[in-house]
């Protein structure tokens, strides 16, 4: 008999045969095929095999299991034998993700600079050199095994391990967090909030309402995994400009009073707004107390504007190493109020951050709409000329078109909630399939998404590795409908897992009523009635790669590819709108942004499958259903062929365009394309275009000629830079 044994650690132990009974018992009681009295019998034939099998005086685990393995599988306890493979399968997967967690520790810990390691470049808002920014890295690889280990289904761990799917934010699978939220301000500000350190009360300043629109968007963020968004930032801010020109009025005619000699009392009433000249003169206002009220509260909001900007780009969350990832809708309130702070948000926009670097947050979104701000009779449509002409040098604000016709069926005159809002990336969260929150954006968000490798599945069943002539589109699709119902089932149990969590987790969010019908819950109810009316998101990447494998050519490039790339988006959207008719839930589809995983997935298919040519002879593949960066078009053929994507992508969308040289100077081209946008059905539509950069004193901008317009300095030996506009989205 041995006396001693290995274990996996290396560590020599006394061998206690005892518990190779105690394994067997486990298994047999597990699938109640026997008891303890077989399990002693069973352990005893183990014990007899390794005496005669293992030569060495000092066996191992792993041998003693092995052999346990073989007595189980000779045995009639069939349903045993594979339950404790299974087990050790899993053990052992367990262990392996272990030792690949504590190298990963290593990088973090030992890696230079976040340049050199993919771990620590995996989120662009976080600093991974910053003590807190490997803190937090720390916390998200830890947790990303728990997930795998743990929650995950094996099979729906080993698809993302291996590539065939992306659970996107799974390091924030295990805290039972959503993704986004398109916060409401009138919501929030209406009797004020509470962040958890401190009730503040209602804002009574355009100062004070953008501070706080800084500070809710703040405070969210470090309850949710994915953007902030506030998709009526005009509407929401209006109130705290006429709130500001009320206390101009009074400042102003004390000061009137005061050097006229005058004593003229004369009530604010609160129906007073800025803009509203008439109705003051009817008062009998002084016009030089109204004047000066103007221009006092036109001062203001533009301050507030340029520190709501400074502050988004200056303000962090999540243990202080992010900055929020922030969005903001604005452009079609048109009162006075509203207006101005449309237009003094570009203005800000526009002057840059201190240096005069283009602001990186908000990513600030122009709604368009005819009738508001589109055609030259509109009551906006100097707001919309200003944002093009900011956009075309600071490559913000993007543009949401709310005539978009799969926009604008939802659509009510006057009611913001109704107005089509985006995450500044792409997130879109309208539709619903239940009628209290169909067609409404506010106070609702993305609650997980899983995108699909749509590539590997082209490789397989396509022409590019020479095994056939034609594509298996039976093959094809069979795969991808496998696929998407396991991201279904990933998506449902991760919603289940969100569900169960209470109010009291996420006391902002929830517990101030930020998110749709949170309002009505209690600090201990679950969640499962409100998130409901998030989405559930199932997403794709590398449309063109697709192509390329299963016909030789890209929609970029070929009618036939273009067809074919548009069935294959319509079945995966039919499919999406199925599961939402089967288990009632907001499933939707994503065109998923390259960022992040177009890597990941073009480093793994070309292990597997080696380098072939328009596929994974790149390093990365093409944003969603996008005509490649790399492939020469006109930018109004790219738009036609992209736009009936939109339509398709109900979880959100977005066309780029690509302009070379100062678009600034040439806005009646930029002004086409975002016409042509409009025209055609795109949803949300950016323009791109090189950026310069002085490594000196770290303008951002255009740079015309040799001389930084910001310090002065001369070109010389330190050359300016060229920011590339990919950063918006490859």
């Amino acid at each position: 008999m041995f006396k001693r044994i290995v274990k996996r650690d290396g560590k020599i132990v006394k061998f206690d045969p005892e518990k190779i009974t105690e394994a067997i018992a486990k298994a047999g009681l597990a699938t109640e095929e026997f008891k303890h009295d077989r399990a002693k019998a069973l352990a005893e034939k183990v014990l007899q095999r390794a005496e005669k099998e293992i030569k060495a005086r000092t066996p191992n685990v792993e041998q003693i299991q092995d052999i346990v393995e073989e007595v189980l599988m000779e045995s009639s306890f069939k349903k045993t034998a594979r339950a404790y493979i299974q087990y050790r399968q899993e053990r052992s997967r367990i262990r392996d993700a272990k030792s690949d967690l504590m190298m990963i520790y290593r990088t973090i810990s030992h890696a230079a600079a976040s340049e050199d390691s993919d771990v620590k470049r995996s989120n662009a808002n976080v600093d991974g050199n910053s003590a807190m920014g490997k803190m937090l890295q720390f916390g998200a690889e830890g947790s990303k095994v728990f997930a795998k280990s743990l929650l995950l289904r094996p099979d729906i761990a080993a698809a993302h391990d291996n590539g065939d799917i992306h659970i996107h934010d799974l390091d924030f699978y295990a805290t039972g967090t959503l993704t986004c939220c398109q916060s409401d301000p009138f919501v929030l500000f209406e009797k004020g909030f509470n962040t958890g350190h401190g009730h503040l009360r209602t804002p009574n300043s355009i100062s004070s309402y953008g501070a706080l629109a800084a500070i809710l968007l703040q405070a969210n963020q470090n309850e949710q995994h994915g953007g902030q968004s506030i998709p009526n930032f005009d509407y929401a801010m209006a109130p705290g400009v006429n709130k500001s020109f009320r206390k101009a009025l009074k400042r102003n005619l004390a000061k009137y009073n005061k050097f006229t000699k005058k004593k003229i009392e004369l009530e604010v009433k609160d129906n007073y707004e800025y803009g509203d000249d008439k109705k003051l003169e009817k008062a009998k206002w002084p016009k030089e107390v109204v004047e000066a009220s103007n221009e006092d509260v036109e001062r203001e909001t533009l301050q507030a504007m340029e520190g709501f900007v400074h502050n988004l780009n200056t303000m962090h969350s999540r243990a202080g190493a992010q900055v929020p990832f922030t969005s903001i809708n604005f452009g079609t309130d048109t009162t006075p109020a509203g207006r101005l702070v449309s237009m003094d948000l570009l203005q800000a926009t526009e002057n840059g951050l201190g240096k005069g670097e283009t602001p990186i947050f908000p990513i600030s979104i122009f709604k368009v709409k005819s009738g508001i701000n589109y055609e030259p009779d509109d009551p906006n449509y100097d707001l919309f000329k200003k944002a093009m002409q900011v956009s075309a040098k600071r490559l913000f604000p993007n543009f949401c078109f709310i005539d978009a016709p799969y926009n604008l069926k939802y659509y009510k005159k006057g009611d913001y909630r109704t107005e089509i809002a985006t995450m500044g990336c792409r997130t879109r969260v309208f539709a619903s399939v239940f009628p209290e929150s169909d067609g409404i954006v506010t106070g609702r968000g993305n609650l997980s998404f899983t995108t699909v490798n749509l590539v590997r599945i082209g490789i397989k069943h396509g022409i590019c590795l020479g095994e056939r002539k034609e594509a298996d589109w039976d093959g094809f699709y069979k795969e991808l409908d496998e696929k998407m119902d396991l991201v279904k089932d990933e998506l449902l149990e991760r919603f289940d897992f969100q569900a169960n969590q209470h109010v009291r987790n996420f006391p902002f969010l929830m517990g101030q009523g930020n998110w749709f019908g949170s309002e009505k819950l209690g600090w201990n109810d679950t969640l499962r009635d409100v998130i409901k009316h998030g989405t559930l998101s199932i997403g794709f990447i590398g449309l063109a790669e697709t192509l390329v494998a299963m016909t030789g050519k890209h929609h970029g490039e070929d009618e036939d590819s273009r067809e074919l790339g548009l069935d294959i988006i319509t079945h995966m959207r039919e499919r999406c709108d199925e599961y939402c008719k089967k288990y009632k839930l907001n499933f939707s589809l994503l065109a998923t942004p390259a960022e992040g995983i177009a890597g990941r997935f073009t480093k793994l298919d070309r292990k597997e499958f080696g380098k072939i040519p328009g596929v994974t002879d790149r390093e990365f593949y093409t944003n969603s259903f996008h005509v490649p960066v790399y492939f020469p078009i006109s930018a109004f053929e790219k738009i036609e062929i992209e736009a009936p994507y939109h339509n398709l992508c109900n979880a959100g969308h977005i066309t780029y365009i690509e302009l070379d040289g100062d678009p600034s100077q040439n806005i009646a081209a930029f002004e086409a394309v975002i016409r042509k946008m409009h025209d055609c059905g795109i949803g949300y539509g950016s323009v791109n275009h090189p950026v310069d950069r002085d490594p000196v004193c770290g303008f951002s901008g255009i740079i015309k000629g040799e001389r930084c317009p910001h310090c002065g300095r001369l070109e010389g030996d330190v050359p300016f830079e060229k920011v590339c506009s990919c950063a918006k989205g490859k």
